[in-house]
């Protein structure tokens, strides 16, 4: 298959980009750099991009809320951000884990306006993390433990299928919810790379049903058909894709944004735009985000 055309929209040297997702509200993209820790929104239409610097160590994930203000994940904490007015407020603390071991990391919201959202191992090797469901009053639930790296969550479009990652396993898992959507009752391996040492990041879910993903250190996007073969690969031009989201007014743009982290001096050379968001045009449409019901 031919390889899109992809371009720079954003050109920024982001330690460790993550997140994007696309606000139907604001018609622009809102991303975070984890480790510089800081929340971006940008404008493709006009180039015009603003940002929040963040206190904590981590910036682990982002989420959209009906309110309108942006759900944070700083370090352990959950905390709300009015951008327009910069208040911030206090909204949950993560139970049963091992700070300054671990930290909050990749989230996504479902259909009933939950959010689900994985810790991980800042050391990058034990499985001290856990996979979480937080609920619109500030519950968190745990599910699944010994994980090293959660990521890649995204849900399929009818809402029974969760896809989870644990990227220094290597395994991404497609987990079936009960009807509720409320606890995971089974969980198969999608895909299993422990053999290769792939890296697969974040991830969406396009109209189709398709999983996109982005691999670390693999310099390219894939996606896989519902029944789990990749029946599409692209290469991006940084080593470092970290996530991925569908964006445009018609949900049509897949913005992709990268790291320039674990990149040395001489790759840095030759990867100049390593940190930056990219767009790829006509490989698909995605679907609206989900906002947390608060």
């Amino acid at each position: 298959m031919k390889q899109p055309e992809i371009t720079c929209v954003q050109q920024v040297a982001a330690q460790l980009g993550e997140t994007p997702l696309w606000c139907t509200r604001t018609n622009s993209l809102w991303w975070i750099d984890i480790e510089q820790p800081r929340l971006w929104q940008l404008d493709p239409e006009t180039g015009e991009a603003r940002s929040w610097a963040q206190g904590g160590t981590y910036l682990g994930s982002l989420a959209f809320t009906r309110s309108g203000a942006r759900l944070l994940a700083r370090d352990l904490d959950l905390v709300t951000l009015d951008t327009d007015t910069g208040v911030e407020t206090h909204f949950a603390t993560t139970p049963e884990e091992r700070h300054p071991a671990t930290r909050l990391n990749d989230g996504r919201v479902d259909r009933h306006g939950r959010l689900w959202i994985g810790t991980m191992d800042n050391g990058l090797r034990e499985g001290l993390g856990h996979l979480y469901r937080v609920d619109p009053d500030g519950r968190m639930t745990a599910f699944y433990d010994d994980v090293i790296v959660s990521n890649g969550i995204a849900f399929d479009p009818d809402g029974r299928h969760m896809y989870f990652t644990d990227t220094r396993r290597h395994v991404t898992w497609k987990v079936t919810l009960d009807a509720a959507g409320e606890v995971p009752v089974a969980r198969e391996i999608l895909a299993d790379y422990s053999a290769t040492g792939e890296r697969p990041d974040g991830a969406c879910v396009d109209a189709d049903g398709c999983l996109w993903q982005a691999f670390f250190a693999g310099g390219k996007v894939v996606r896989y058909a519902p029944d789990g073969r990749i029946d599409r690969e692209i290469a991006l031009p940084t080593s470092n894709p970290t996530c991925l989201c569908f964006g445009g007014p018609d949900l049509r743009t897949l913005y992709v944004t990268t790291a320039f982290k674990f990149l040395s001096e001489a790759q840095l050379a030759e990867q100049p735009l390593a940190g930056s968001v990219f767009a790829i045009e006509g490989v698909g449409q995605g679907v609206p985000e989900h906002l947390f019901d608060i």
